[in-house]
Order: C-alpha cells, then structure tokens, then sequence
C-alpha cells in the first residue's frame, strides 16, 4: 500500500534528536518492514508552544494550502497519489490541517498515531488548535494509540469501537541486543555500578527531572556509583549545577552522541534512572531495557506500558525524591537482582516492543482499514 506519512509536531528529518522524531522514524520503518511504500507527505510544523491565537490561524492557513496543492499534485499525477494517509502525533498545540483534508479529497483513509484530546483546552489561547485536533480525531478511520493514558480522553470522540487500536511502544531493538550481548560475553562486571540518564536539556519537564534525579542522588551519596548522563541543550548549565553537590568526577557529562552509539553505551552501564516527569512513554527507557538495563522510573503517563515495575525495573511515584532514592538504593545494594531485571527487560523489549513486532500490528491495521474503503 502506499503510504503518506506526516507529523505536525516534529518531522522525522528535523535535525534536532527527540523521542518524537525516534517515533515518527520508527513508525516510518515499521510500515517499510510490513511492506508498504511510505513517502514524508509535508515537513510542515503545526505546533504553537505558545498558546497565541493568530499564529494558530496563520498556520491553520498555511496548512490548508498545503493540503490544496497536495490534492492537486495528486489528482493531477504530478505526484503518485497514497492509498493512505497516516499522521503521527497530534493534538492542541499541534493539530492537523493536511491530512483529514487530503484524505477526503481523495476518498483514502484517514490513520492517526499518539493522538491526544485535552477537553480542558476547548477554550482559552489554544482553542484553536484544540478544535482543530479534535475534528482531525473524530474525521480517523483509525487511532492508534501508542500511550494508553490517551485513551480515556479519546473515547469521548470516537465511541467504544473498533476505531481504537494499541500498539506498544517500540524500537528497532537489535542494535540493543547485540550490545548486551557482546558486554555479557566480556564478563567485565563494574566495581562501582554504573548509572545512566539520557535525555535532552530542556527548560520545563526535562529539566525538572534532571532536577529531580540530582535531588534523589543527593540522598544517596554515601553510596558506591557513577552517573553517565547523555544529552545536551540550552538547559546544560543548570543540570551541570543541579548536579554539583554530587561531588566532582562522579558525573560525566557526554552530550550530544549519535544514535549509532547508544546501545554500547546503555550495555555499559549497569542501571538506567529517569524520574520522567510528565514523560509520555520514554523511548530511552525502551532502549535501555533492550540493552539489558534494569530501570528506576517515575510513574507516569505511558512509562508502566514499558517498564514492568519489579519484573524489569521500579516505578517510583513520579515527583517523589525519596522514593525514587529508596528504588535505586534497593537495586543498587542487590547486584543479582539487577541482573534479573536487566535479562528480562531485554526478552520483554525483544518479545513485545521490536520492530517487527509493530510492522505486524500496524499492517493488520491498515490493510484492514484499507479493505473495508475499499469495499
């Protein structure tokens, strides 16, 4: 089936790493492997951070000539047209204006991915772009929901049917897996554990957890570890000064690493920690559990749809400090647990979160929405 492809929020091509762009790449790959032909259907962004009514109109604009000259490219044969439409991740601030327009236009079907609904934002600076999400939500043939703490604000709009499908959360876990195997066949077990956080430094939620994780560490400090913490952004000087008190040398920075390196480096380490606050899912903690890391995690939003609490890593309440202390202390002080852990993070990411895991589940999906057009 040929695929048009589209994320409002974020394009896969943009240069700047995220979880986001890893979804939307992934997502793109999973239907590549189900056998589909996928194009990037507009590298058009949608998104309004700052809640400001004329630029939600001037993009809602924009979008609808966008979605005119893509009708007409298509129809005219300009450009081959799609069989399907499939947008990844919308909602208030960042609706989308193309796709229920062009599906419509050429009688395809309409498939969304990680859409969200947030009633409370019906009115106010984002009504907008609430509005315009949720005609988008309510015109899907399919909602794909890939965060499960969407759902109960979804099914509002499109009733208890078929229109609602789940599909984990999920990676290209391969890279992952040879890793730890290759740190497994080395038999090199660390002196003093190893700690690993990977995300962006950001203002807001990213930096409250880093914020957080100092806070808990702190707590901790009597005890043997290190903590490798992977990521950059404008936000790097006040996570290197939240992280100070820690001491000197038992946190290296690395940046920014390409993705090509993540799986030694999450192999490496010996325990991944994350507080996420107000994390959707975290694709880094899926790759790390792939890498064979057990994990501390706040929980939150999708986290418990990845991490398996007490079976592949621990859930703190999420903002909590000190019980996110007490969890890394317990895995810190049981190595045998850890490694429990960590083995069957792996078989879980390897079994339930793969790539061709999700190529499977989304062919069923589209083909099946595809026929029942059709017919």
């Amino acid at each position: 089936m040929r695929i048009a492809f589209y994320a409002p929020m974020k394009p896969p091509t943009a240069t700047q790493p995220s979880g986001d762009r890893r979804m939307a790449r992934a997502l793109m790959a999973a239907l590549r492997r189900a056998g589909h032909e996928v194009g990037l259907a507009s590298r058009f962004r949608s998104r309004d951070g700052a809640g400001d009514p004329e630029r939600q109109r001037r993009l809602r604009a924009r979008g609808e000539r966008i979605a005119e000259r893509l009708i007409a490219r298509y129809r005219s044969g300009a450009a081959p047209a799609p069989e399907l439409w499939f947008t990844y991740h919308l909602y208030y601030k960042a609706p989308d204006w193309i796709g229920p327009a062009v599906s419509r236009a050429l009688g395809v079907p309409y498939v969304v991915a990680e859409a969200s609904h947030a009633p409370k934002r019906a009115g106010g600076g984002w009504a907008i772009g609430h509005d315009g999400a949720e005609a988008a939500i309510r015109a899907a043939d399919r909602i794909v929901c890939i965060n499960s703490a969407d759902a109960p604000c979804l099914l509002p709009l499109v009733g208890r049917d078929a229109r609602l499908e789940f599909v984990r959360p999920f990676i290209d876990a391969a890279p992952f897996a040879r890793a730890a195997r290759d740190r497994a066949a080395a038999a090199m077990p660390s002196e003093i554990p190893l700690l690993i956080a990977v995300a962006m430094m950001r203002q807001g939620d990213k930096l409250a957890s880093y914020a957080l994780l100092a806070a808990a560490l702190r707590r901790i400090a009597g005890r043997p570890w290190r903590l490798a913490v992977v990521g950059d952004g404008p936000a790097r000087p006040a996570v290197e000064a939240a992280m100070a008190p820690l001491g000197p040398g038992r946190v290296r920075f690395l940046g920014e690493r390409p993705a090509k390196a993540m799986p030694g480096l999450l192999a490496d380490a010996d325990l991944f920690v994350w507080p996420a606050i107000r994390e959707a899912y975290g694709m880094a903690l899926l790759e790390a559990q792939a890498a064979g890391l057990p994990v501390v995690a706040g929980d939150t939003g999708g986290v418990p749809d990845i991490v398996r609490h007490g079976e592949t890593g621990l859930l703190a309440p999420v903002g909590d400090e000190a019980a996110f202390a007490d969890a890394v202390a317990a895995l810190l002080s049981d190595p045998a647990r850890r490694r429990r852990m960590g083995n069957a993070a792996a078989r879980n990411a390897a079994a339930d979160h793969s790539l061709d895991a999700a190529a499977r589940e989304l062919d069923r999906i589209v083909t099946t929405v595809g026929r029942r057009r059709a017919a």
